[in-house]
């Protein structure tokens, strides 16, 4: 038991300190080759998108809750729309980092595998697998397109957000409330944008794990 959690502890040492090359050889040893760390990053960031999507539209329910405000404390709604906001913004965060280490792994497997094939004496055998990297390379590329366009959507709707939590915090009354009524509408359809882009990237996860499965089950 002890030795079992003594593992994930060293691995998360070697993360922290950004070891790489000791990180790979670390986790070759518990039988995770660098496909098999992308592709659980990238059911981690799948996650990480979904927790993304539900807390920011929480957030903007409850901004639409506080602006349609009709009775009862205006600081308790004040304080439940900052606090969702918050989490919004956290979880947005570990999203932005999550994206970050898989595009470093990508490139990491796609140098190794690249490396292997030069290696390889087979004319035709290495002609399949250049045409397996180059497709691997290919959804690769297309899903990080896809994160990052969903990253740049996600900023602009946080500042939003950030706006009209410091603006309520400087202005709790009633007027100041009925003066963000016309931003509820435009904040809603960026959101719901927000959502189908996750959504659409999402998909794009799923095919990038499909295609590394199958490049895998073919060697």
């Amino acid at each position: 038991m002890r030795r079992t959690a003594f593992i994930p502890l060293i691995v998360l040492i070697l993360l922290l300190t950004g070891c790489k090359s000791t990180y790979y050889k670390t986790m070759r040893t518990l039988g995770k080759e660098k496909r098999d760390i992308l592709v659980s990053r990238i059911k981690d960031a799948k996650k990480d998108q979904d927790q993304t999507k539900k807390q920011l539209q929480t957030t903007m329910e409850s901004f639409q809750a506080l602006t349609g405000f009709k009775g009862g404390s205006l600081e308790k709604s004040y304080k439940r729309l900052n606090s969702d906001y918050e989490s919004a913004a956290s979880q947005a965060g570990k999203l932005h980092d999550k994206i970050q280490s898989i595009d470093q792994v990508s490139n990491d497997l796609f140098k190794e595998w690249q490396g292997e094939i030069n290696d390889m004496d087979n004319v035709k055998l290495k002609s399949q697998d250049l045409v397996m990297l180059r497709n691997a390379k290919t959804r690769q590329a297309t899903y990080m397109r896809a994160m990052r366009s969903t990253e740049d959507q996600i900023a602009p709707v946080l500042k939003a957000f950030q706006d009209q939590v410091l603006f309520l915090k400087h202005n709790l009354n009633s007027r100041a409330i009925g003066s963000l009524k016309t931003t509820s509408a435009v904040l809603q359809s960026d959101v719901a944008g927000l959502v189908k882009s996750i959504d659409a990237s999402s998909q794009e996860a799923d095919k990038l794990i499909t295609s590394l499965a199958a490049s895998d089950d073919t060697k």
